[in-house]
C-alpha cells in the first residue's frame, strides 16, 4: 500500500536544487489510483508549461522518492502521459519528456479555431450585461499580468477568458474539447510569450474580441477569434526557429 512520506532531501531530484520539478509529495491518505493521478496531474503541468523541458530526462526513482511512494503509480502516471504523447519511453535507454510534433499543431490549431469560433458565435448572440462585464474584468487581470510580467498568471487568466466564451455561450464542453486538442499548441505557446510585445498584441486581440461580443455581432466575433488563433500558426516557423531542440519534425 503506498503511502505518501516527507520526500527526501534535494539530493534525491533529478534536477538541480535551482531547476526542481513543482512535484509536491502526496498527503493525507492518498493512494494507489488517487496516488497515480496526483502524479500525472503534476507532471503533465510540468511539460505543459515548459518547467520540463522537451528532451530533459525524467527519472522514476526519484519522482517515486518525492512522493514516498513505490515505482507502481509513478509508472501508471508516466504511461498515461505517454499516451498522451507527453513523454517517451525506451525501454533500456529512459524515459523523456516528448519533443513538440511541429506536424501536429496545424491540425490542433485549426481544430480549436472551428470550437472557439463556434463558441464565441453563440457567445456574441446570448451575452448579457454582467456577462460582458465577466470578460472585461478578466481583461483587466490579463493587464495587470502583464504589467507585472508574469507570464504563468497571464496563461492561466488567458485560458480562463476562453473558457468565459463557451461558458457565456452555454456550452462550456466546446472549450473542454479545445483543451483536449491543444495540449501541444500550448506547450509551443508558452515559448512565444517571452516574445517583445507579444503579450500585449494578445491582450489587444482579447479586447477585440469582447467589443464584437458586447457589439451583439457574431459574425465579427468569430471572425476576430479566428485572426488570434491564426497568428498561433503564423508563429510557429518562428518558434521552431529559436528552439530546435524542442520540436520533431520539418
Amino acid at each position: 500500500m503506498d503511502m505518501p512520506t516527507t520526500p527526501t532531501p534535494d539530493a534525491s531530484s533529478d534536477r538541480p536544487a535551482t531547476q526542481r520539478s513543482a512535484v509536491k509529495p502526496a498527503r493525507g491518505p492518498a493512494r494507489g489510483a488517487s496516488t497515480m493521478a496526483a502524479i500525472h496531474r503534476s507532471l503533465r503541468a510540468e511539460i505543459v508549461e515548459m518547467r520540463r523541458n522537451p528532451g530533459e530526462p525524467i527519472v522514476e526513482k526519484h519522482i517515486a522518492e518525492a512522493f514516498g511512494v513505490s515505482r507502481t503509480p509513478v509508472r501508471e502516471a508516466l504511461q498515461r502521459l505517454a499516451d498522451e504523447g507527453l513523454i517517451e519511453i525506451f525501454p533500456q535507454v529512459g524515459t523523456f519528456v516528448a519533443r513538440i510534433p511541429v506536424n501536429a499543431l496545424p491540425e490542433a490549431i485549426v481544430i480549436r479555431t472551428s470550437l472557439e469560433g463556434t463558441a464565441v458565435r453563440y457567445a456574441a448572440q446570448r451575452a448579457t450585461g454582467s456577462q460582458i462585464a465577466g470578460l472585461r474584468a478578466n481583461l483587466l487581470l490579463q493587464q495587470e499580468t502583464v504589467e507585472d510580467g508574469d507570464l504563468n498568471a497571464f496563461h492561466e487568466a488567458d485560458e480562463r477568458f476562453h473558457a468565459l466564451i463557451a461558458e457565456i455561450a452555454g456550452y462550456p464542453g466546446l472549450w473542454s474539447m479545445a483543451q483536449q486538442v491543444k495540449v501541444q499548441v500550448d506547450r509551443y505557446r508558452r515559448l512565444t510569450l517571452p516574445e517583445p510585445g507579444r503579450l500585449t498584441h494578445v491582450l489587444a486581440e482579447h479586447a477585440a474580441i469582447v467589443d464584437a461580443i458586447a457589439d451583439a455581432d457574431p459574425a465579427l466575433a468569430a471572425d476576430r477569434m479566428a485572426v488570434h488563433l491564426d497568428g498561433l500558426l503564423t508563429s510557429i516557423p518562428q518558434a521552431q526557429g529559436a528552439n530546435p531542440f524542442f520540436f520533431t519534425g520539418p
